[in-house]
């Protein structure tokens, strides 16, 4: 861990006067020394309030805490709400590097006479520059034809500026949990191990071409959705470790909510599309982008009542189990119904909370705290803020920290807000809940058993030869189970007779020694 940049955390935090939300009396001595050794570096932002100056601490930061801080936005079961929501108002703004620079690199990856065979009109000036990556547009030159690209790069050593990072964080983790009253509660230390896993996926881009690939897949052409979200082409044959390859897209940035209504773009449908994508991804197909915020979203409006999303930067994903999905489903359904008995025994039965949890203790505190929402009307209803109060309450519960939740979660958050800022009335469970109920349905109906022994034909036709055989085994080593243990009975028998015949013989002895020892005192 470089001294220099701990140096530089220290002074950062005690400059915002950040010091003051850590308890004098918990403080560690070695705290307590540091913070006055840097008298001098005292709060200098006291005219702003201390969420503020939390996130104005992390910008100054850098890419890597700023990252950590909007993950910390959507965990508000870890954070005061303030500071959550000054946590959404994160701006990942970098510098850009050279483009000279990204050029070696992309021709380090592919090869100088590829790069040259197939690339033109490469552009110096990044499209777009973010804390683990940059943009270039260039021209790919196929056999009959041209096609617009973009080439992704990596910043130069990103990787050792993350871990370096990382390790800070690890330390401070810690600290927040041996010292601090919550501290094992907020379970800190999971928290920065789980960011530090999903930041270095971020680092693979092969990994975020394949995650590309599989969602364009889903929603490829001759299938329902294929109007409803478009995914670019990605061009594997050219993707490494550090360099994607994709198609250029052009569309309207999702949160520029005055030039779509100038295009005419049908807002109501769009917002409802949105609410469709995610729970497509998320019920249908198992794996969900789960980054998308609004500077990973476009709109084509080539056709303004017939919008479609457009989604990049697929370096986040997420994915649920069959089983997650099911209770899921039914729990949002209960929920929404106010049935709190059956989200309180959903959520012990899935295993999210300990199997001795007392059912009733839970499902009064879901309806003492999720009964208030239901006196807004259903269009007001923050379809997020209800899985946010579900599982802050479940945490109190012991419900462990469930990764695929929290992106899921996050994702909704985002999916949610987005609707509401394109069309303020979206009724998100009105639009939901249709969808929900028919893959309950189809889930646990006539149809899903049919499914079920559809799918799994194959394996049984495989099987079925070596059922006699299976049999017959079972049937013998049973029947020589049982002789094993009818014989091991009777050796037990045999030995208690045995033992007892010994036993016998030594009471006539010594009652034998006893009368010849009275017989001759």
């Amino acid at each position: 861990m470089s001294s220099k940049r701990l140096y530089k955390i220290v002074k950062t935090f005690l400059e915002y006067g950040l010091d003051e939300l850590l308890p004098e009396k918990y403080l560690p001595w070695y705290i307590k020394i540091a913070r006055s050794s840097l008298f001098w570096l005292r709060n200098k932002h006291r005219d702003k309030p201390k969420a503020q100056r939390f996130r104005l601490a992390i910008e100054s930061l850098g890419p890597v805490f700023v990252k950590f801080g909007q993950m910390l936005s959507t965990r508000r079961d870890l954070l005061p709400e303030d500071f959550a929501n000054e946590l959404t108002l994160l701006q990942d703004k970098v510098p850009a590097f050279a483009g000279e620079e990204a050029e070696k690199i992309i021709i380090a990856a592919m090869g100088a006479e590829i790069f040259e065979a197939y690339f033109k009109d490469f552009d110096l000036t990044p499209l777009a520059s973010a804390s683990i990556a940059q943009v270039h547009t260039a021209t790919m030159i196929n056999a009959d034809d041209e096609q617009e690209v973009v080439l992704k790069v990596l910043r130069p050593n990103i990787a050792q500026t993350i871990l370096a990072d990382i390790n800070v964080m690890s330390v401070f983790a810690k600290i927040v949990a041996r010292w601090l009253p919550d501290g094992k509660r907020l379970r800190p230390v999971e928290v920065v191990a789980e960011y530090e896993k999903t930041i270095l996926e971020e680092l693979d881009l092969n990994r975020e071409a394949g995650n590309a690939i599989q969602l364009k897949r889903n929603f490829s052409q001759g299938r329902d959705s294929d109007k409803v979200l478009y995914v670019p082409e990605v061009y594997s044959e050219y993707c490494s470790k550090n360099v994607m390859v994709m198609e250029r897209i052009y569309g309207i940035g999702v949160g520029e909510v005055d030039t779509l209504q100038a295009n005419n773009v049908d807002m109501k449908l769009l917002a409802e599309r949105g609410v469709e994508v995610f729970f497509t991804q998320v019920f249908r197909d198992s794996f969900f982008h789960a980054d998308m915020h609004p500077g990973n979203v476009f709109v084509n409006a080539t056709n303004p009542a017939d919008p479609t999303w457009i989604a990049i930067d697929y370096g986040i994903v997420g994915t649920l189990n069959r089983e997650d999905k099911r209770y899921l489903a039914e729990n949002f359904v209960a929920f929404f119904n106010r049935d709190y008995r059956k989200v309180a025994q959903l959520h012990v039965d899935s295993g999210w909370v300990p199997s001795d949890t007392s059912v009733d203790e839970f499902e009064f505190a879901i309806r003492t705290v999720c009964e208030p929402i239901f006196n807004k009307p259903l269009s007001e209803i923050s379809f997020g803020q209800v899985l946010v109060n579900l599982f802050n309450t479940a945490r109190r519960f012991n419900m462990e920290v469930q990764p695929q939740l929290v992106l899921l979660q996050k994702t909704l958050l985002y999916i949610e807000g987005l609707g509401r800022q394109l069309y303020p009335a979206l009724d998100l469970w009105q639009t939901a809940k249709p969808f929900l109920e028919n893959w309950v349905k189809e889930q646990m109906g006539i149809k899903a058993v049919y499914k079920k022994v559809k799918d799994n034909l194959p394996f049984w036709n495989e099987k079925l030869p070596e059922i006699p055989d299976l049999v017959y085994d079972y049937l013998k080593t049973n029947r020589e189970a049982q002789r094993l243990q009818l014989m091991s009975l009777k050796q037990i028998q045999s030995q208690q007779q045995k033992h007892s015949k010994q036993m016998t013989k030594l009471v006539v002895i010594a009652t034998l020694a006893i009368c010849l020892t009275i017989s001759f005192t």
